[in-house]
């Protein structure tokens, strides 16, 4: 298998994308800082008997949740199931937690929907080839994925010579068949970093964050990161050495796979990641033959449906047919639930098959294929109705989280993308459409909030698009546009641009709608004219009215006018137009 790790960074985002064989397997989108992970020293805002569960308040903008089990420590659960007796009074959330007590927790589960955070006591801390857990026993586990009998029992034993012995460790994946001095090299790392965590907890006053772990980049070399890896493709100068710096680090056998990428084509466009994240947007998903999947997806629940379509088969046999179509779904439904990071329960319903044989052909298809994913899949087996049911774990938001949000249009029963993306979508092509043409300026109309998400506060986003295109750029924002819909309205001499970006000028007097009251200064009012912004002085109790106005100045994104009389009746204006 070609594994390629491609990396596409500017200010305002990171995205890490995972291809096998050239198909994308995995893909990452960072905005900011990630939840999951972080360390906090919190307090105990409320203790719920009844729900065996409290309210942990570490600063965020809704108190976290922690349930009974993950404020016991680890070790104590399988001792409370062998000894019932013990089970009435340490299994008590009473007894754990006070209102006002102050805790160390960590974030395994970030807010989703109008779910706050959920919160553990038994922390973690993973690094390349261990997972440190300060508050364990003292067990030495290993990851599933490593099946070698031996080597299981090879990295149980080395680890648990070298570890302390109050302190449990689970060995990863990337362990296998590695020697004792790089898992030595990386426990230390993970006991100094625990360390600094003490010594900052005792110091801090809740709610405050203790540790952040670690950014999209630096996660992605930690993870992704394999002998089997082909290239590493950046995107960006500062990344790429950032990356370089990573990989010497982790593993410096793949330095001379990383690629600085400066091919006119964008990364993600040249390698079809931003067609691949397109259709990760639609529920339908066609497979090679014809046939294809309709993808349906709740908060806790996603169902997934194969269908012959156009396929006809390539035998005379109808049981055949279904085989073959199943099989063909198996592969896809896995790599579905990877690339789309699909969590919780997942219910597969295949083409209904006769035969008990192909049955177990189907479901052997799909374990084998659910292997590859670095997030375990539990393949449980076929209902009475037929369904395959699976589940894998939710930690956080997955892409398409990121990618979509509740559509406006249709009272929230479908999605569009988000402003954030779409945003970042018009930055792309409007750096694709200036790669490709000469010309000095571009003038662009979008939606209002994308609009001001590409101008940023200041201009600020807009300057620095400017600044990696060396043209001058125009943007437009118009309430008539929906939220994922763009526009090219001019491109070509700066002059030509400029004037069809200002339809507008000093002096000019004019007749507009006021739409709105300016978000900032709450005494002016917002009109426009072509979508071009007005901004009118002294107008924000004139909303829903037409009046006239005076342009006083104008600007790239707006101009400023003054509230005029109105027109004496029966006398027509000497200068000026009604918009």
């Amino acid at each position: 298998m070609i594994r390629e790790i491609l990396i596409s960074s500017d200010h305002l985002e990171d995205r890490v994308a995972l291809l096998e064989d050239g198909e994308i397997a995995e893909i990452f989108i960072a905005r900011g800082e990630r939840m999951v992970g972080g360390i906090y020293k919190g307090k105990v805002a409320n203790v719920l008997p009844g729900m065996q569960a409290a309210f942990v308040d570490i600063g965020l903008e809704k108190n976290t949740f922690l349930c009974l089990d993950d404020a016991l420590p680890s070790y104590l659960h399988e001792e409370i199931a062998e000894d019932s007796k013990r089970r009435p009074h340490v299994s008590s959330i009473e007894k754990i937690l006070k209102p006002k007590q102050e805790i160390l927790v960590q974030i395994v589960k970030e807010p989703i929907g109008t779910k706050g955070a959920r919160v553990t006591t038994n922390l973690t801390l993973p690094g390349r080839y261990l997972v440190l857990l300060p508050m364990g026993k003292g067990d030495v586990g290993v990851s599933r994925k490593v099946e070698n009998p031996e080597e299981r029992e090879r990295l149980r034993e080395l680890v648990a010579r070298i570890k302390p012995d109050n302190m449990g460790v689970i060995v990863r994946t990337a362990a296998e068949m590695k020697e004792e001095a790089a898992l030595k090299q990386d426990l230390d790392s993970l006991l100094s970093l625990w360390e600094e965590i003490q010594k900052k907890a005792k110091k801090a006053k809740s709610p405050a964050l203790i540790h952040q772990d670690l950014g999209l980049i630096d996660r992605a070399m930690r993870d992704l990161l394999h002998e089997d890896v082909q290239k590493i493709l950046v995107d960006s100068k500062p990344v790429f050495e950032k990356v370089t710096t990573l990989v010497n680090q982790i593993y410096p056998k793949l330095e001379s796979k990383i690629y600085l990428y400066q091919g006119s084509i964008p990364l993600f466009e040249q390698y079809g990641v931003e067609s691949a994240i397109e259709k990760l947007l639609r529920k339908k998903v066609w497979l090679p033959s014809g046939g294809f999947l309709v993808i349906e997806q709740t908060e806790a629940l996603t169902v997934i449906d194969v269908n012959t379509g156009k396929f006809v088969g390539s035998s005379h046999s109808l049981d055949d047919t279904i085989l073959e179509t199943n099989l063909e779904a198996a592969q896809e439904i896995a790599r579905q639930i990877r690339v789309r990071d699909l969590s919780g329960i997942i219910i597969a319903d295949f083409i209904d098959m006769e035969r008990a044989e192909d049955q177990q052909k189907v479901l052997a298809a799909l374990e084998e294929a659910v292997r590859r994913d670095r997030t375990r899949v539990h393949v449980l087996g076929l209902t009475h109705l037929g369904l395959v049911e699976m589940t894998r774990k939710k930690v956080g938001p997955g892409p398409l989280s990121m990618l979509l949000r509740t559509c406006p249009y249709c009272d929230g029963r479908g999605r569009v993308m988000s402003e954030e993306s779409m945003s970042q979508k018009v930055r792309r092509e409007i750096k694709s459409l200036l790669r490709q043409s000469p010309a000095e300026a571009i003038l662009v109309e979008v939606h209002p909030a994308v609009a001001a998400l590409l101008i940023g506060t200041g201009g600020i986003n807009l300057r620095e698009l400017e600044k990696e295109t060396g043209r001058h750029i125009y943007i437009r924002g118009s309430s008539e546009r929906r939220i994922d819909t763009m526009e090219v309205v001019a491109i070509g001499a700066r002059e030509e641009v400029e004037r069809k970006a200002r339809p507008v000028s000093v002096g000019e007097v004019i007749d507009v709608r006021v739409e709105e009251a300016h978000v900032t200064n709450q005494s002016d009012g917002i009109a426009r004219v072509d979508g071009y912004v007005i901004d009118v002085e002294e107008a924000s109790g004139l909303v829903g009215e037409r009046v006239r106005v005076e342009i006083t100045g104008t600007f790239r994104t707006y101009a400023k006018a003054r509230l005029l009389p109105p027109k004496s009746p029966g006398l027509e204006p000497s200068m000026g137009r009604e918009t």
